[in-house]
């Protein structure tokens, strides 16, 4: 219990339940809903117990229930009706439910939490509605020193679990689309692949022959790839690589070397949104999110 962090600013919770610091101090000023403790400068600090409390009034809060009526609930009230709504599958909820996974290295809670989501979802569902919101958050609670690196990285590697766990479900199914093969891999130095997993999912599913090559991969390791196949269609995702000065270089050497005869590349990430469209080559093609580029396959 020693590395799990078990008090809380009033701006982690802010960060963590989407509710203003403001509200909260007039929460528990009119209601009494919550009980901080203060430093000897007297600042407010809150337990882990204060924060999943929060984080259940705040479901029931946002799924139309009067802030008057949650407070002449009892703890255990509350608890209930949260529970209520995890069931139907509430979404802010469920990342709500997550988020305290992420914060208490609860792997049973994730694992359960997911297989009651299994129960009425797709897996596909699932990523799009549960847990890319949930990365967006996870990711913003890490820049703002909410949580640790280590709470985002335990959190992301049991997504990727499930990814993987989901994509070999459909790994030994015949392919039935045999027209091109598709590449998928990271730069050099670019290391955040649970995007271009859960792409290599969906063509998988939809299938596609893919070829996974993963993290960090130099683009003159792409070129055994030509003497294979006469088709290939790249796929990658820059987050923070190739570096934004360098990203030009990038496309046209990749254009030059590996985009022969009706190869593409298609690019996904917070860096491939900086890329100029109309500066590029027509068989190099940014997408804006992974749905859209799954659609258009």
């Amino acid at each position: 219990m020693n590395n799990i962090k078990n008090e809380f600013s009033i701006k982690d919770l802010e960060h963590l339940s989407g509710i203003k610091a403001h509200t909260i101090r007039i929460w528990e000023k009119r209601y009494n809903l919550l009980a901080p403790n203060r430093t000897e400068t007297n600042i407010r600090t809150y337990s882990i117990e204060s924060l999943q409390k929060l984080l259940n009034i705040t479901a029931l809060y946002n799924n139309g229930l009067k802030i008057s009526k949650i407070a002449k609930l009892t703890p255990e009230e509350i608890i209930e009706k949260a529970k209520e709504l995890a069931i139907s599958s509430n979404e802010n909820h469920l990342l709500n439910t997550f988020k305290i996974a992420a914060l208490n290295f609860d792997k049973a809670l994730f694992i359960n939490t997911f297989k009651n989501l299994e129960e009425e979802k797709t897996f596909s569902e699932i990523f799009y509605e549960v847990f890319i919101p949930l990365l967006e958050e996870i990711g913003f609670l890490w820049q703002t020193n909410t949580i640790t690196p280590a709470q985002e990285h335990f959190i992301s590697e049991l997504i990727k679990q499930k990814i993987l766990v989901n994509t070999e479900q459909f790994q030994t199914a015949e392919i039935k689309k045999h027209d091109r093969v598709y590449a998928l891999f990271l730069p050099e130095n670019e290391i955040h692949e649970l995007g271009l997993q859960f792409v290599n999912f969906e063509l998988t599913k939809l299938g596609y022959q893919t070829i996974y090559l993963g993290a960090s991969v130099p683009s003159k390791s792409l070129e055994d790839l030509l003497t294979h196949y006469d088709h290939v269609d790249f796929i990658s995702y820059f987050t923070i690589k190739p570096d934004t000065d360098n990203i030009d270089n990038y496309l046209n050497s990749f254009y030059n070397t590996l985009l022969k005869k009706e190869n593409k590349l298609h690019i996904l990430g917070r860096l491939a949104l900086e890329i100029d469209e109309s500066s590029i080559n027509k068989k190099i093609k940014r997408y804006t999110s992974i749905k859209n580029l799954v659609d258009s396959i």
